[in-house]
Parts: C-alpha cells; sequence; structure tokens
C-alpha cells in the first residue's frame, strides 16, 4: 500500500455464515486490517490460506469435513510462521492446550468477540501470544492436574459410548479387572463422582468427543 501502513490481512474460517459476517463486518470497518479470504471447514481454510497468506488467520475449531485442529497442524506444517487465533464456542481445557501445542498463538470464545477479537488480531500480529481471561482460568485450573493416559482416555471414550465394563474390556482385548482400576485411576483424576460424571467432565474439558 502506497504511503500508508500495511494492513493487517486477515482470513477469516468459520461454518456459520452469520459469524463470518460479523467478522467481515467488524474488520472491515478498522483502518489497519482488511478481510482477504472466508472458508466454511478446515479443507477450504488450507486453500485459502495458500492463496491468500494471511498475517493472521481466525480459526473455528468445531467444523464439518476437516476440524479447526487439523487445518490449524497443516497450515503449520506448510507455514511455520502462520499466526492464528482460534475461535470457539467451546472452553473445554484439553481443546486449548491442544490448539495452543498445535502452534495457536490465542485462543477467544465466540461470546468475547468484538472488542476483544479486535485487540486479540493486533496482538497475534506484533507476536505476541494471548489467551482471553477465562480460557487462562480453564488452563490454569486443570493445569495441575494428572492428565489422563492415552489407556485412560481410550476407557473413558467406550464409557461415554454407554459401554459396559465387560463391553470395554472386549473391545480393548484387555481384562476387566483392568478396566475397573482404569476407571478407578480416571474417577480420581477428573475429581469425578460416578462413570457418568466422568464421561460428562471428558466431554465438556474436551479431553473425548463423541
Amino acid at each position: 500500500m502506497s504511503g500508508g501502513v500495511s494492513k493487517i490481512r486477515v482470513l477469516a474460517v468459520d461454518d456459520h455464515p452469520i459469524v463470518r459476517q460479523g467478522i467481515a463486518g467488524l474488520v472491515g470497518i478498522q483502518a489497519d486490517m482488511v478481510l482477504v479470504g472466508e472458508a466454511s471447514n478446515g479443507r477450504d481454510a488450507i486453500q485459502q490460506f495458500r492463496m491468500h497468506q494471511p498475517d493472521v488467520t481466525l480459526m473455528d475449531l468445531q467444523m464439518p469435513e476437516m476440524n479447526g485442529l487439523d487445518a490449524l497442524l497443516a497450515i503449520r506444517g506448510e507455514f511455520p510462521d502462520a499466526k492464528v487465533i482460534v475461535l470457539t464456542t467451546y472452553a473445554g481445557d484439553a481443546q486449548i492446550l491442544r490448539a495452543l501445542k498445535a502452534g495457536a498463538q490465542a485462543y477467544l470464545l465466540k461470546n468475547t468477540l468484538h472488542k476483544e477479537l479486535l485487540e486479540t488480531i493486533r496482538t497475534v500480529h506484533a507476536g505476541k501470544k494471548t489467551l482471553s481471561p477465562e480460557v487462562s482460568y480453564q488452563v490454569a485450573e486443570h493445569a495441575t492436574d494428572d492428565t489422563l493416559t492415552p489407556a485412560e482416555i481410550a476407557v473413558l471414550r467406550l464409557i461415554a459410548a454407554g459401554n459396559a465394563n465387560k463391553q470395554i474390556a472386549d473391545q480393548l482385548s484387555i481384562t476387566e479387572e483392568t478396566v475397573k482400576s482404569r476407571v478407578k485411576c480416571i474417577l480420581s483424576k477428573l475429581g469425578a463422582n460416578d462413570r457418568t460424571h466422568a464421561a460428562v467432565i471428558g466431554l465438556k474439558r474436551g479431553i473425548i468427543e463423541l
């Protein structure tokens, strides 16, 4: 751009047209930003990113065809310097940690959009990481928890799908005793009262998905 500061080029990725319209409207009236592209799923996001190579990408996590986390991993694999802000309606801390580990610079809940979104785009563009207060709380609240092992997550996933211990043992080719001991560890680590409560916590925190 001649004579002025170049604008922050933004890509909006969300499967809800109304959210993309909201972002487009918000970004469109900022003197220092321009929306260069929109995508409605992860696969589309990767193509749009390749085409526009935006400064900052706003990425929804839950999308059809390919979710935001997989798209984030693919984009960061191809463009290691990509700056991505993850947007979600979901404050599950396991999801947050997964997105941050995958290279997201920021994580915003959709209910905190507008002013916070614009500030976050500018902060991330300047090369800093940022988390909204609720998200920081979610991460901090569980940072010291014993994380579930992959074996325990496999059991929790089958509990959430409604399987009894014997069915879980059969499906994972382990003994019922092993299932019981894993269930005991899961309840203790999640602070759950029973199996159903553990499944609810696991889903709420994004440790498992149905």
